[in-house]
């Protein structure tokens, strides 16, 4: 969604406050080894046709766009057309209507249900994103049944709803302000939380098993400041099931779904209480992330740390996200190689959960938008060798402790997960010959997808490697 990014080194994500934060975050729990797929812009139909490819590549989640229904058209587009940037917009679907499931981009209700079923005969879950903090720019396209169920059309937003953002650190301005022409909806009335809950559980019904919450940061805790609607800030302990709203509780329990929130980073925000609900995204550690590609170098930014106050196995990670890459095409200048050697580091690693962001199909540096068509598959590095590789090394690697070790010119990373596997990533242009200690045991290993050989002995890894590749390494 379009919005505030702060695009933060780690010690600004860790400002003020943040030391405390930190001593207070528990050890960290068994980790995740699942990954999830961005089917970005795919239609529910796209989705369910290519599942089978989706599982294979090693993927137990795929995340669809927005499912609500969604304005058709803005200003200076007329007719709603089905580009992803153009004729129609991608953002479209992230200016709500109503809260019923089904849009033109992506599919009706019959067809998530569908897709949802084929999901489940691959083992795949379904993640949906949810965005209730704001509806469309044009406020008067709000469906006549949304209004009635809140009380009338101005019960549906904050009394601050209207007033634009100016100071993103401002709690009470963050949390019930206008973002970007989006008017902030009062997520603390009770009528529209009854609403909301109704899509959550149709959404449940149909076969959905996670959310992720669009611009979480953007609503309320019970520690921020109250809109003068509202009695007290409670949207979270009711979106997650801890309380029931008029008699209605989310109809599964919280703990067996996969539910994070996009709290982008930034000065005064309160990842730690947010965390105390959901999983949180690592926004800054993806910009340390891409520090590294843009720099060729692992150090280039605070590689060490995962740049976050909450414990790094409830973390989701990635190497860019639908915003990075949409909003100001701040992660588009990477290739799809940078993208996948990257992909494999996060991979590799013991915490977090890593998302895969799929690009539109035919995208390149100089032409963002590809093939430029809701609805169709994105392009093919979702499912390259070497990130299903990554994938699926991911998963055999089940709670063993990881080691990353660093070359000395900065170039290569080596993961190593205890002694039953490691990664070997290459992020520069060059051929380099490795030499890095790896708690691997001694002996020879060959990577599946290329067939290098590499060597092991008194702890030291030993081999080369071309650029721009990864190399996945396991025990017999």
């Amino acid at each position: 969604m379009i919005k505030h990014l702060l695009l933060s080194a780690c010690a600004l994500s860790l400002g003020m406050g943040a030391s405390a934060a930190t001593k207070a975050t528990p050890a960290p729990v068994a980790t995740c080894d699942d990954v999830i797929l961005h089917a970005w812009c795919w239609s529910f139909n796209t989705i369910k046709d290519n599942m089978k490819d989706i599982a294979d590549a090693g993927y137990r989640y795929v995340q669809t766009s927005p499912a609500q229904e969604c304005v058709t058209q803005t200003k200076g587009d007329k007719g709603g057309g089905n580009q992803i940037y153009g004729h129609g917009r991608w953002y479209y679907h992230y200016q709500p209507t109503d809260w019923k499931i089904g849009n033109y981009q992506l599919g009706t209700r019959d067809d998530f249900r569908a897709m949802c079923a084929e999901a489940e005969k691959y083992g795949v879950k379904v993640i949906v994103d949810v965005l209730p903090n704001h509806t469309s720019i044009d406020d008067t396209r709000v469906s006549d049944a949304l209004d009635a169920a809140v009380g009338g059309h101005e019960n549906l937003y904050h009394a601050n709803g209207f007033n634009e953002i100016k100071d993103y650190n401002d709690r009470m301005q963050c949390t019930t302000g206008q973002m970007g022409g989006l008017p902030d909806v009062n997520t603390e009335n009770p009528d529209f939380q009854y609403y909301y809950m109704t899509y959550v559980n149709d959404l449940l019904a149909c076969g959905a098993r996670g959310f992720r919450y669009d611009t979480a940061k953007h609503i309320g805790l019970p520690s921020d400041p109250l809109d003068p609607k509202s009695k007290q800030n409670d949207f979270w302990d009711v979106a997650l099931g801890r309380k029931a709203v008029k008699g209605l509780r989310m109809s599964l329990p919280a703990d067996s779904l996969f539910i994070y929130g996009e709290v982008l980073q930034d000065r005064n925000v309160k990842e730690a209480e947010y965390a105390e609900y959901m999983k949180l995204t690592a926004s800054s550690y993806g910009h340390v992330v891409r520090q590294a590609l843009e720099k060729g170098a692992w150090h280039a930014d605070n590689i060490e740390s995962w740049c976050h106050p909450a414990n790094p196995a409830e973390l989701v990670t990635w190497v860019e996200s639908h915003d990075t890459y949409c909003n100001a095409h701040e992660s588009a200048g990477l290739s799809n190689e940078q993208i996948k050697v990257a992909w494999v580091f996060l991979t590799a690693r013991q915490h977090g959960t890593p998302l895969f962001y799929n690009r539109p199909a035919g995208s390149t540096r100089d032409n963002v938008w590809g093939n430029n068509i809701v609805g169709l598959r994105g392009n093919d590095n979702f499912k390259n060798p070497e990130v299903v590789a990554a994938n699926k090394f991911r998963r055999a690697m089940h709670g063993q402790a990881e080691s990353v070790a660093y070359s000395a010119d900065d170039k290569m990373a080596v993961v190593s997960r205890g002694k039953r596997g490691a990664a070997i990533v290459n992020i520069s242009g060059d051929e380099l010959t490795v030499s890095l200690p790896t708690t691997l045991k001694n002996g020879k290993y060959t990577d599946a997808v290329s067939g290098t050989r590499f060597t092991v002995k008194k702890g030291v890894l030993t081999g080369t490697v071309k650029p721009l590749t990864s190399y996945i390494l396991m025990a017999k």
